[in-house]
């Protein structure tokens, strides 16, 4: 998703590194196939949309249109980057989903939080918190070198918008969830 993309060049749906079924029962697989491949396609789909006439904007030296087109790509862009970070986010506990292994990451959540179960409080907190409709997020701040819980609104893009490295996302948008409340 990096460097300057030629006309030719489409941005494409990730295939999940699991079946939809393999997070059952925490999400059913109904959810996770609409999830991926009706939602995450359309962002692909829009953004692969948007790519050509960014193209074609570049081209005619239109920068009107190029500024215009900037909402959308950062919509769906960031929808498309949001989801790839997610997808890998997610592992069957079959897998060692939700078991976190000693390292550095639990060294630095350990010095932070005092426990992972008081970062879990607090990014949980700060994700249902989200009005209307986003991401939770735990990232990473090079500068200080610490972690960071924050939200961001809609499909802002956590290290786009803010400069934190995304390590999980939680998507708080009714379409990860709405047909298992």
């Amino acid at each position: 998703m990096k460097g300057r993309l030629s006309s030719t060049t489409k941005f494409i749906l990730p295939d999940l590194p699991y079946d939809y079924s393999e997070l059952e029962p925490y999400i059913s697989a109904q959810i996770m196939e609409i999830h991926h491949s009706k939602h995450h396609q359309t962002y692909v789909n829009n953004l692969n949309v948007l790519h050509e006439k960014l193209d074609d904007a570049v081209a005619k030296g239109d920068v009107s249109s190029i500024i215009t087109l900037q909402q959308g790509i950062k919509f769906n862009g960031g929808g498309h980057l949001n989801h790839s970070i997610f997808w890998n986010n997610l592992t069957s506990p079959s897998k060692g989903g939700g078991e976190l292994e000693k390292g550095d990451l639990l060294t630095l959540i350990d010095t932070q939080y005092g426990s992972l179960e008081v970062l879990q409080k607090t990014l949980a907190a700060a994700t249902v918190g989200v009005q209307g409709s986003g991401w939770g997020w735990l990232g990473y701040d090079k500068v200080n070198k610490k972690l960071s819980v924050t939200t961001t609104a809609n499909q802002d893009p956590l290290e786009a918008t803010t400069g934190l490295v995304p390590l999980l996302g939680i998507d708080v948008w009714e379409h990860a969830y709405y047909l298992q409340v």
